[in-house]
C-alpha cells in the first residue's frame, strides 16, 4: 500500500502519458465505429453510455471523494483495515444492495408492464456496478500514488476495449448490442485483475465496522456527487441555451466542435494536474500540515504558471487554424469558440490549485454552493449574451463563470492553504507571452495561410520564442531544467 514516492511531476507524465495513449484508442476506434453502426445503432450506443456515466456517479455514493479525503496515510495496519471497511468496502456494498433493488424492480415492471427494454439497457445495467468498483479502486491506486498502475491499468483497459469491440462488430454484428458487449467484457477481464489488487491491499473486519466513520464519509461525498451532476449540467446548459434561444441546431453545431476540442485541452491542463496533485496535497495535509500543502503548491505553480501562459498564448493565436486543419475550412466558426474556451482551461487551473483547500479542511458543502453559484452565473449571462453575440455570448459567459469559481476558490480557502503564483514568475510569464501574442497579431501570423501552415509554423515558431525567454529571463526554471535532465540521464 506504500509504494516508494515519486514526485508530482513524475505522476504527471505517466498520468498524461495514459490520456494520450488512451485518446489515441478514441482515434482509432471513433472512425471505425462511425462506419460500421448506422445512425440509429451508433445512437442508441451514445444515448445510453450517456446515462450509465450519470448512474455510476450516483451509484459512487461520493465514497470515491471520502477515500481521497481520509485515507490514513502514516496510519498503522488498524488504521488501514478500518478505512477499508468503513469507506470501501460498506459504501460499495451499499451501491450494490441500492443497485439490486432497482435491478429487481426493473425487471418486475418490464415483465409487468409487458413492456421490453433494448438489450443494450440491460447490458448497461450490469454495466453500473462494474463501473462502480473499478472507480473506487482507481480512487484507492491513486490516493496510495500508485500513478504508474493506474496509467497501466487504464491504457491496457482501453485498448482492450477497443479490440473486444471493434472485433465484436466486425465479426459478430454491426449493432450496438456486439458493441456494448465487447465493452463489457473487456471491463469484467480488468476487473478480474482489479478483485486480485483488492484482495491483497485491502483488508475487510467486521470487528472494524464503524457506523460513524461511514457516515462521515458519506455526510462529506454526497454533496460532491450533486457537484458532479452539476459539472454536468455546466457542459449541456450552453448548448440547451443555444438551441432554446436562436433555435438553429447549426448554431449548436457551431459551438460543441469548438467546445469539444477545449475538453481535450482541460484533460491534459486540469484533470491530469489534479490526479497528480490532489492525492499527494491530501497525504501532506494528514501527515505535515498546510504549510507542506503551500510548499508542494508553490513548487509546482512556479512551471505551471510558464506552462499554462505558453498554451494559453498557442491556443489564442493558432486555435482558429487547429480547427480548419482538422475539421476543414466549413468549420472555421467554430474557431473563436475553441481559441476563447481552449484559453479558459489552460489559465483556470493555475487559480483551482491556488485556491485548492476547501476539500481539505471537509468543507465540500462550499464547493457544492459555489458550483451552484457558477450555473445560476453561466445560465443568467448565456440568457443576456446569446441574444447579444450569438454563439460566442455562451463562450463569454463560460469563460466569467469558470473565472468567478477560480477566483472564489481562491477568496474562500483558508489562508493557511492559499499559495497563489509568485509575483516574478507570473509578471514574466504574462510580460513574454503577451509581446508573443502581439508579434503574432501584428505579422498576421507571419503571413502564413490559415490552416497546417499557420499551424505547424506559427506555433513552432511561438513555442520555441516564448521557450526561449522565459528560459533566460527566469534562472530559476533554467535551474528547474537541469535538474529534470539530471534526474532523467541517471534514471536511465
Amino acid at each position: 500500500m506504500n509504494p516508494p514516492r515519486a514526485s508530482i511531476g513524475t505522476h504527471y507524465r505517466r498520468y498524461v502519458t495514459g490520456s494520450v495513449l488512451a485518446t489515441l484508442a478514441g482515434l482509432v476506434s471513433f472512425p471505425v465505429m462511425t462506419r460500421l453502426l448506422d445512425n440509429t445503432q451508433y445512437g442508441i450506443f451514445g444515448y445510453y453510455d450517456t446515462w450509465v456515466l450519470m448512474g455510476v456517479a450516483i451509484g459512487k455514493l461520493g465514497a470515491q471523494h471520502a477515500i481521497q479525503r481520509f485515507y490514513p496515510h502514516g496510519g498503522d495496519r488498524a488504521s488501514l483495515t478500518s478505512f477499508s471497511t468503513n469507506l470501501f468496502y460498506l459504501p460499495l456494498a451499499i451501491s450494490f444492495l441500492i443497485w439490486s433493488l432497482v435491478a429487481m424492480a426493473l425487471i418486475v415492471f418490464d415483465w409487468g408492464s409487458g413492456q421490453r427494454q433494448s438489450p443494450v439497457f440491460w447490458m448497461v445495467l450490469i454495466a453500473s456496478p462494474m463501473m462502480v468498483f473499478s472507480s473506487l479502486v482507481e480512487t484507492v491506486m491513486r490516493v496510495t500514488e500508485n500513478s504508474r498502475l493506474v496509467m497501466l491499468s487504464r491504457v491496457s483497459w482501453r485498448w482492450l476495449e477497443l479490440v473486444l469491440m471493434l472485433g465484436a462488430v466486425i465479426f459478430l454484428s454491426h449493432t450496438a448490442v456486439a458493441a456494448y458487449g465487447g465493452r463489457l467484457l473487456a471491463a469484467a477481464l480488468v476487473i478480474v485483475f482489479y478483485i486480485r489488487w483488492v484482495r491483497r491491499q485491502l483488508q475487510f473486519s467486521r470487528g472494524s465496522i464503524h457506523p460513524p466513520a461511514l457516515r462521515e464519509g458519506l455526510i462529506y461525498g454526497m454533496p460532491l456527487v450533486l457537484n458532479e451532476m452539476i459539472a454536468v449540467a455546466l457542459v449541456t446548459l450552453d448548448r440547451l441555451m443555444i438551441k432554446g434561444i436562436s433555435g438553429d441546431f447549426a448554431d449548436v453545431g457551431i459551438y460543441s466542435i469548438g467546445a469539444a476540442l477545449a475538453m481535450q485541452v482541460s484533460t491534459f491542463t486540469n484533470l491530469t494536474v489534479f490526479e497528480a496533485f490532489t492525492p499527494m496535497a491530501n497525504r501532506l495535509f494528514i501527515t505535515e500540515g498546510p504549510a507542506a500543502v503551500r510548499a508542494l503548491k508553490k513548487r509546482l505553480l512556479m512551471p505551471m504558471t510558464y506552462a499554462a501562459l505558453g498554451c494559453a498564448s498557442l491556443v489564442w493565436c493558432f486555435g482558429a487554424d487547429v480547427i480548419i486543419a482538422l475539421s476543414g475550412h466549413s468549420k472555421s466558426a467554430s474557431g473563436p469558440v475553441f481559441a476563447l474556451a481552449g484559453v479558459v482551461n489552460c489559465l483556470q487551473p493555475l487559480l483551482l490549485i491556488s485556491g485548492y483547500g476547501l476539500l481539505l479542511e471537509k468543507r465540500s458543502h462550499k464547493v457544492l454552493a459555489l458550483m451552484c453559484a457558477t450555473l445560476l452565473i453561466n445560465g443568467v449571462l448565456n440568457w443576456l449574451w446569446i441574444p447579444m453575440f450569438g454563439v460566442m455570448g455562451a463562450v463569454y459567459a463560460t469563460a466569467v463563470s469558470s473565472a468567478v469559481l477560480a477566483i472564489a476558490h481562491c477568496a474562500w480557502v483558508p489562508k493557511a492553504l492559499l499559495q497563489l503564483p509568485d509575483g516574478r514568475t507570473a509578471l514574466t510569464a504574462i510580460g513574454v507571452a503577451t509581446a508573443c501574442v502581439a508579434t503574432v497579431m501584428l505579422t498576421g501570423a507571419f503571413g502564413l495561410a490559415p490552416g497546417w501552415p499557420r499551424l505547424l509554423i506559427g506555433s513552432a515558431s511561438l513555442v520555441v520564442a516564448y521557450g526561449a525567454l522565459v528560459l533566460a529571463l527566469d534562472p530559476r526554471l533554467r535551474q528547474l531544467v537541469l535538474d529534470w535532465r539530471k534526474h532523467r540521464t541517471g534514471a536511465a
